[in-house]
């Protein structure tokens, strides 16, 4: 970074930034997830229909990290936020106003994209503002989507208590919203001093093994995490434990896991953290798919150990042992990530609904469908995680053929 940066910009401040906008993009998938079910019933959509808004989300999301990623050399990291902020308000104030099925999958594109766009601008400035102690930034910087889901779910529980529609639920997320607006209005943002700035470079340094590697171990460690976190609602809404409180609990523990992630990355290798958390959240998705009453909290929390390191060490991994892919390179990994629960979102649902009729087929009544379908559906996700263990026991071995450039 040059002296001239150094004494014109406020490093503290964009970073705090950074990590208000990533709490809206948090809030947007918790809240989200808590009022699955108020859409449900307001619009009388079905559980695939439910699957495709959610999963619009998640496809504006790599759109707009491919799209952040090719052009971030040219354009840098304020004109993305600047982005990244127009399109969080107007994806709210379209939910706000939907009238149906499409002019919510209309506003979760917006959202989606507004979340890849923070995603794509926040991982590359913060990896070159910190380029001596990049891997405990952007996990300090990563605790923040953890901690915005424990907020937006806290928000989205009181406020259905306190019987405040899903229309207001959404509106609270205008008041981060504004305030990282604020933030960075003004502000002057670091050239990228410490990161490949060629795109020819980070274009050519994507066809390795590795790489690739990487990227498709990607679209099943994101679907890992954010398949059950995602519909925690609908699973859980007929257990005796209230489903937002899961999320919450699972939240909180991932973000307490990353803020400390610095010493056990340090211990274990990234490749023996990946391996270590696809055992864990096979095992947490399998009690879970088996749990009752309260035995449903510490099964989510042995999930949300499993998945805590999973996206941030991916990330960190990519900049650490490919750093020539650059801002490119980091923006790949998590479109790719955000683009498979896109594809996945709406087979989640309908795995449900098929095991709502497979239930029902069977004998099961009452509250009981709805959870015996959903723990049906949570057996089949912790496959995915299953394959992980061997795609990164793989990676384990060779971990030393990966020496740091």
């Amino acid at each position: 970074m040059t002296t001239t940066t150094v004494s014109t910009i406020n490093p503290q401040r964009l970073f705090v930034a950074c990590c208000i906008a990533l709490i809206v993009t948090s809030m947007t998938f918790a809240i989200r997830a808590g009022i699955l079910t108020e859409l449900s019933v307001s619009f009388n959509f079905n559980n695939t229909e439910l699957g495709w808004i959610n999963g619009m989300a998640f496809l504006g999301f790599p759109i707009a990290m491919l799209f952040g990623g090719f052009i971030y050399n040219y354009i840098g990291a304020r004109t993305l936020l600047y982005l990244a902020f127009a399109c969080h308000v107007l994806g709210l104030l379209l939910t706000i106003s939907a009238t149906g099925f499409w002019t919510l999958l209309l506003s979760s594109f917006f959202i989606g994209f507004a979340n890849g766009s923070v995603e794509a601008a926040c991982n590359p400035l913060i990896a070159d503002i910190y380029h001596t102690r990049k891997t405990a930034m952007l996990n300090k910087f990563h605790v923040w989507f953890p901690g915005g889901i424990v907020i937006g779910s806290l928000v989205s529980a009181l406020m259905t208590k306190l019987g405040l529609g899903w229309q207001l639920q959404i509106a609270v997320m205008l008041i981060p919203t504004a305030i990282y607006g604020w933030m960075i209005l003004g502000q002057k943002f670091p050239e990228a001093a410490n990161s490949e700035t060629s795109t020819s470079t980070n274009i050519k340094a994507l066809f390795t093994p590795l790489f690739i590697f990487m990227f498709v171990c990607m679209t099943m460690t994101s679907i890992s995490e954010f398949g059950a976190q995602q519909w925690v609602g609908r699973i859980f809404e007929s257990s005796d434990v209230h489903p937002m409180m899961i999320l919450a609990l699972t939240a909180g523990l991932m973000a307490l896991g990353r803020f400390f992630a610095g010493p056990l990355v340090h211990a274990f290798n990234p490749a023996g953290v990946l391996v270590m958390s696809a055992v864990v959240t096979t095992i947490g998705l399998l009690l879970l798919s088996q749990a009752s009453g309260y035995m449903i909290y510490v099964s989510a929390a042995v999930f949300a150990l499993g998945v805590t390191y999973f996206w941030p060490t991916m990330i960190g991994f990519t900049s650490e042992y490919m750093p020539k892919t650059g801002a490119l390179g980091m923006s790949l990994i998590g479109g790719a990530g955000m683009f498979s629960v896109s594809m996945w979102n709406p087979v989640i649902g309908g795995w449900l609904d098929q095991a709502k009729k497979d239930a029902i087929e069977s004998g099961v009544t009452g509250d009981a469908i709805e959870l015996v379908a959903g723990q049906a559906t949570l057996q089949n996700l912790a496959m995915i995680p299953g394959v992980l263990i061997v795609a990164f026991g793989v990676l384990f071995v060779l971990r030393k053929r990966f020496a740091h450039k």
